[in-house]
């Protein structure tokens, strides 16, 4: 099985890790600087972003760490973030991500799960293309899940106006992150890029983003994985030389088939397009 300790050697790489503060982003971030890489960690809390940042100084002393801000809910905040990255980008790790919640909107009126989840995401990646393209060969890896598998993506109600279910929400944005992913890829094939575009699933993991307002029960935090494998999809598809384009990796790490929904090209062109128009943000060419 596939272990963190198969990443090859990184020095010289820059990543982007964002939600690096908790979950599966500081076991990848911590993999990826033991690596060698120059790793910036982004997180929307200071004070949760300086106390990561000193856990992986401490396992990983001369670790080449700092901290970004970023809120994903806040595309001011994210375009403010993209500005301070000025050289070439070898991999970007779109981590960050909420929970099933009840329903709110982002800072520029977005419903918060898709909004930060895939909206945040889909506008960071594209501020940073022309820092990705100038890298030799980069990776971007976008965190779905599997409950990608139950979500809908209505174009005609993309605020959940007529009905809100936290889950379904939920479901919606994972499934927006695949098709981002999936598509990114087509679009970096067909401009001759070498940028790769995988997605990454870690499973049902012991993080916060389980936090729906009812105790986890005893059973069901036996079945959880740790943080730290629950990174591997992500490191694995954003290191290994097995890895390619258009991946999905999951549990195992093993690549997993995407559903019918996420697989759909013509869908994945619509959300493309009413993304940029969304968000204001237009892709490079990748």
């Amino acid at each position: 099985m596939w272990t963190a300790k198969e990443i090859p050697d990184l020095t010289g790489r820059t990543a982007v890790v964002t939600g690096a503060s908790g979950g599966i982003g500081v076991p990848t971030a911590l993999a990826l600087a033991a690596h060698g890489a120059r790793v910036v960690l982004t997180a929307r809390d200071p004070g949760r972003g300086r106390a990561a940042l000193e856990e992986i100084r401490a396992k990983v002393p001369g670790a080449a760490v700092e901290v970004g801000a970023l809120d994903l809910s806040d595309l001011g905040s994210v375009r403010a973030f993209a500005e301070t990255v000025r050289e070439p980008l070898d991999l970007l790790v779109n981590n960050a991500g909420v929970g099933p919640m009840p329903r709110g909107t982002t800072a520029d009126g977005f419903e918060t799960q898709f909004g930060v989840n895939h909206l945040g995401h889909f506008a960071l990646t594209g501020l940073l293309m022309p820092r990705l393209l100038a890298a030799p060969a980069a990776r971007v890896v976008t965190v779905s899940s599997g409950a990608h598998a139950f979500g809908e993506i209505d174009f005609d109600d993309l605020g959940l106006e007529r009905g809100y279910g936290s889950w379904a929400a939920y479901g919606r944005s994972k499934l927006a992150n695949l098709l981002f992913a999936l598509e990114l890829q087509r679009r970096a094939e067909a401009s001759g890029a070498t940028l790769l575009s995988l997605a990454a699933h870690p499973g049902t993991t012991a993080t916060g983003i389980l936090r729906t307002g009812r105790p986890l029960s005893v059973l069901m935090r036996l079945l959880l994985r740790s943080p730290a494998k629950g990174a591997l999809p992500s490191l694995y598809a954003a290191t290994s030389p097995e890895a390619e384009g258009g991946q999905y990796v999951g549990p195992g790490p093993r690549v997993l088939r995407p559903s019918a929904r996420a697989a759909d090209p013509a869908v994945a062109a619509r959300l493309w397009e009413v993304s940029e128009e969304l968000t204001g943000v237009r892709f490079a060419e990748s």
